[in-house]
């Protein structure tokens, strides 16, 4: 672990945290976990979390280490010691806490995707670029490129070690919706959700494919499918990806599949597999990147490995080689432990709440911006228009700002 200095501690910055389940869980883990691992210019104090249900709000302040409650995200905007506002709420919210955070002064973290559509998107973006005027930061939480194998791997192509790129394949495979007995909560439906498998596996494709390969994607064709059509209705709460249902159901108006390809900017091809409906797969992200001097390869549920294939060696010795990432050199692992003592999911949070923390304390720009978030939105709805349109190739719309 690093050493800490013993001298005065570093100002405060007050979180404020909107939406409590799943996210809100992980999120609230790297908020109260960053300040312990990393030596930073400011201090993250939980200073209160916003939830409609008032007893289940004050119960998650209490499992979290969250100082306040408010039934009211208004309530929690208005908060003088609240300097910072996380979303992790469903997609059909973003748009309007985000904006009334950043109008209100505050820095703002917004969990992915960053809307439920483009037009949202690009609002949210504008309201970032007014705020950054300001002095306030946006950011959308992509927390996948804060693996360290991953960041890593980004390292490793922009220094040049797979040379021009040639294909990127990237599936994400789940298995929680393979029952068709499970029921119709948010995620399954549009209004909520904006979309299915797309928005929510999708979007972290998309986002690691032009993270790694440094480039956007122009054009995609696309197919989707919603393989159980109706289900039963929510009986009480969701907790994360489980809940119970009733006996009335009702109609699923998301997509439980998507597999698209698409081209990048470069003109290197790219493949893209998104599903809930894989059984026997539980969270499987894997990625391969093939250029002209090497291949990287990653699978999720193998996340402190890296496999490197270096193509410039001799043919008779040449071959993948498996890269523990767990040296304090890696990315991120100068905070954490002796070499080869693994890491996990929840410390992507801790990560992604260390490098907003230092740029807002630095004052610049952190990645990935809300100009990524909407790229990726772009894709999507490009994804969604190939597919209306039976597969044809639907070019996607440039945002000014680079991927970072």
């Amino acid at each position: 672990m690093e050493q800490r200095d013993s001298g005065t501690a570093p100002p405060a910055l007050g979180v404020g945290m909107v939406g409590y389940a799943f996210m809100g869980a992980a999120h609230s883990q790297g908020w109260r976990t960053v300040g312990h691992v990393f030596d930073l210019p400011l201090r993250p104090v939980l200073a209160a979390i916003a939830g409609r249900d008032a007893h289940a709000v004050r119960a998650a302040a209490d499992k979290h280490g969250w100082a306040a409650a408010e039934t009211d995200w208004r309530a929690l905007i208005a908060r003088d010691d609240v300097q910072l506002v996380d979303i992790c709420t469903p997609g059909d919210s973003h748009a309007e806490i985000a904006i009334a955070a950043l109008e209100a002064g505050k820095h703002v973290l917004c969990e992915k995707p960053l809307a439920n559509s483009v037009a949202e998107a690009q609002a949210m973006v504008t309201a970032a670029e007014a705020a950054r005027s300001r002095g306030q930061l946006a950011m959308v939480g992509f927390n996948y490129r804060r693996v360290p194998a991953l960041t890593f791997a980004r390292r490793l192509i922009a220094d040049g070690r797979l040379g021009t790129l040639r294909h990127v394949r990237v599936s994400y495979l789940q298995d929680w919706l393979v029952d068709p007995d499970f029921p119709l909560t948010w995620r399954l439906q549009r209004e909520h959700a904006g979309s299915g498998a797309l928005g929510d596996l999708g979007a972290h494709i998309v986002d690691l494919a032009q993270y790694l390969a440094g480039e956007v994607l122009v054009g995609v064709s696309a197919q989707m499918e919603t393989f159980v059509k109706e289900r039963p209705r929510l009986d009480g709460a969701s907790s994360g990806l489980t809940a119970s249902g009733g006996p009335r159901r009702a109609p699923v108006t998301v997509d439980d599949a998507a597999v698209f390809t698409g081209r990048l900017a470069s003109g290197a091809l790219a493949t893209f597999e998104a599903t809930r409906m894989a059984s026997g797969r539980k969270n499987a992200l894997r990625l391969e990147i093939n250029g002209e001097s090497g291949s990287l390869a990653f699978d999720l549920e193998r996340l402190n490995e890296l496999s490197f294939h270096d193509h410039r060696e001799p043919a008779a010795t040449a071959g993948f080689r498996r890269i523990v990432v767990t040296e304090a050199e890696h990315p991120y692992l100068e905070g954490w432990w002796p070499p080869g003592h693994a890491l996990g999911y929840e410390h992507t949070f801790a990560h992604q709440a260390r490098d907003l923390v230092e740029a807002i304390a630095s004052g610049t720009d952190p990645m990935p911006s809300f100009a990524d978030g909407l790229q990726v939105q772009r894709v999507l709805a490009a994804v969604e228009e190939s597919a209306q349109k039976n597969s044809v190739y639907t070019p996607v719309q440039a945002v000014e700002a680079e991927v970072r």
